[in-house]
């Protein structure tokens, strides 16, 4: 992450109207933002220079925006990503999320909404870098938790994850047996009010185990009917 100041997002739109009032929008915050009118233009600005958080539409020109988010995931696993778009019935949500976005708004939307959506990622960002979590790792099965690098490794093997699937991922492997809620999940996750989100963190959840499935520890997140989610050491022994 780049060390400045102000925060630096990257808007990419290809509508000019909606891209310049967010980012007027969002300068009123001191946050730095840079415009990208295309996928491939975003894709261009992400290998040349750092950014803290990256809002995203979809319907893109010369890369989508679900290509382009699925290129950051590769190749900046912890940068944050809020997505826009037209598309906002509850599996299209489902799916983005899947994807690895942090966060999804439909059009149209509320400025100072997205505004505050962007702080509570930039939070996270922060305490990330910063270390504000605590600095020791925790080690639960095969899984090693590097907190203040934000990184989750299986036997020396880093697993890719979103900065809302690393803090799922966390809070469990942290009280191994204890359930916790889809409430309680969403707003340690999140770092905001939970509001029935529920698809929400189910997608997270499914996200998570399939990222996982190759290291045979996908078993270890286990639902608990009814309640939520726990996490089982044990299962992290198995290989399936």
């Amino acid at each position: 992450m780049r060390e400045a100041a102000s925060p630096a997002v990257l808007v990419v739109e290809d509508d000019a109207a909606i891209n310049e009032v967010v980012a007027r929008r969002l300068e009123r915050d001191g946050v730095m933002v840079t415009a990208a009118f295309s996928g491939t233009e975003a894709r261009l600005l992400l290998d040349q220079r750092a950014f803290d958080l990256v809002i995203c539409d979809l319907m893109l020109p010369g890369m989508m925006g679900e290509d382009l988010l699925r290129s950051i995931r590769c190749t900046h696993p912890g940068l944050p990503v809020i997505v826009i778009s037209a598309k906002a019935t509850p599996a299209d949500k489902v799916e983005l999320l899947g994807m690895g976005a942090d966060d999804y708004l439909g059009k149209p939307f509320d400025l100072d909404e997205l505004a505050a959506r962007v702080q509570v990622q930039l939070r996270h960002q922060a305490a990330a870098v910063d270390g504000a979590a605590s600095p020791d790792v925790v080690r639960a099965g095969r899984w090693t938790i590097d907190r203040a690098a934000h990184v989750l490794t299986v036997e020396g093997h880093e697993v890719p994850l979103t900065r809302t699937e690393f803090n799922m991922v966390e809070l469990l492997a942290s009280h191994p047996g204890r359930v916790f809620t889809k409430q309680q999940l969403f707003e340690h996750a999140q770092g905001e009010p939970y509001q029935a989100q529920s698809s929400t963190v189910n997608a997270h959840i499914s996200n998570l185990r399939a990222k996982l499935k190759p290291t045979g520890t996908a078993g270890c997140i286990q639902t608990v009917w009814g309640i939520g989610f726990k996490f089982d050491a044990s299962d992290t022994l198995k290989v399936s």
